[in-house]
C-alpha cells in the first residue's frame, strides 16, 4: 500500500483494556432486566455497538423502548463499576506520539457512546493527540458495517486509499474493508490471527506495533 496520510484508529480493547468490562456491562445490564445471559456468549460481540449487539444476543432493537433502556444502563454500569479501573495498554501514547511525529494525522473511530469515548480518551492519555474523532452518534450503523469508517475520512476529508485503520477486532477488520482502508490488527483485544483475514499486519499491542514500527506498514510514512 501507498505511505498513508491517516491513522483511523478503534479505542476500546486497541489502546485500552476494556473488551471484558464491556461485556461484564452487558451481562449486568441484562441481568436486571431479567435476562440470564452468559459473559460468553456476549464476549465474542464486543466491537460492536449496541444496534448489532442487541439484536443478536436478545432479538432487540436499539432504538426500541427496551433496547434503549438496556443501552443506557450498561452505559451507566460501565461508567460507574469499571471505567474507574480501566488502564491503557503500555506504549499506546508512545505509539501515537511517534505516528504523530512522521506527520500521520490521527482520527478516533470508534462504536463507542460519544461520553464514553472522550473519557476513554482521556484514559488511555491520547486526547491530545487525536485531531478528530468519531463515535456511534455520527454512524446509522456500527461496526462491522462501514459508516464509522467513513464518516472518520469525511472529517479529515481525504480518501481511503491514504489511509489505514488500527483495530483490535474482526469487525473493525470487516469495516475498515468495506470502506477500503486497510487494517492493522492487535491482538491485545482478545481475539487471534484466524481473526483477522485479508489485513495488513499483525502484532500483540500497540507496544509490539511501536517495536516494529519501522517494518509496519506505519513505517513509510517516516520514509514518504
Amino acid at each position: 500500500m501507498a505511505s498513508p496520510r491517516v491513522v483511523l484508529l478503534d479505542i476500546d480493547g486497541t489502546l485500552v483494556d476494556s473488551n471484558d468490562a464491556h461485556a461484564h456491562a452487558w451481562v449486568a445490564a441484562f441481568a436486571e432486566a431479567g435476562h440470564e445471559v452468559p459473559f460468553e456468549r456476549v464476549r465474542p460481540l464486543i466491537g460492536m455497538g449496541s444496534d448489532q449487539l442487541l439484536p443478536r444476543v436478545l432479538g432487540v432493537e436499539k432504538d426500541s423502548p427496551e433496547g434503549e433502556r438496556l443501552g443506557d444502563r450498561w452505559a451507566e454500569i460501565f461508567k460507574e463499576r469499571f471505567l474507574p479501573s480501566l488502564r491503557p495498554f503500555p506504549d499506546a501514547r508512545e505509539l501515537l506520539l511517534r505516528m504523530r511525529a512522521d506527520g500521520l494525522r490521527l482520527v478516533a473511530a470508534s462504536s463507542a457512546r460519544e461520553d464514553q469515548l472522550g473519557a476513554l480518551l482521556d484514559l488511555a492519555g491520547v486526547a491530545d493527540l487525536i485531531e478528530e474523532q468519531t463515535s456511534s452518534s455520527d454512524a446509522e450503523r456500527s461496526k462491522p458495517e462501514p459508516d464509522i469508517v467513513r464518516a472518520a475520512l469525511d472529517r479529515v476529508g481525504l480518501p481511503a486509499a491514504e489511509a489505514v485503520m488500527i483495530g483490535d477486532t474482526p469487525y473493525d477488520a470487516e469495516a475498515a474493508g468495506k470502506a477500503g482502508v486497510g487494517l492493522i490488527a492487535l491482538r491485545c483485544g482478545g481475539w487471534g490471527d484466524a481473526d483477522f483475514d485479508g489485513v495488513l499486519a499483525v502484532y500483540d499491542a500497540p507496544a509490539d506495533l511501536l517495536a516494529h514500527y519501522d517494518e509496519s506498514p506505519l513505517g513509510g510514512a517516516a520514509r514518504a
